[in-house]
């Protein structure tokens, strides 16, 4: 419910923590995969908007 530490770790470190590789996340909310290879080394706090929201419920 409440994800306070969300926001300081990388795209990368919260969907291989889940076991994603890029391709299967990017599949999963349907966006190519560079989207998420673009993204992947900012931290959550800083991913835009509408990623972002379609990004949390899986991570």
């Amino acid at each position: 419910m409440f994800n306070w530490g969300m926001n300081k770790k990388t795209l990368r470190e919260l969907r291989r923590n889940q076991g994603f590789t890029a391709r299967e996340l990017a599949a999963i909310i349907k966006v190519d995969t560079t989207v998420i290879l673009k993204v992947d080394d900012l931290k959550f706090k800083d991913i835009p908007e509408p990623l972002k929201s379609r990004l949390k419920p899986y991570l």
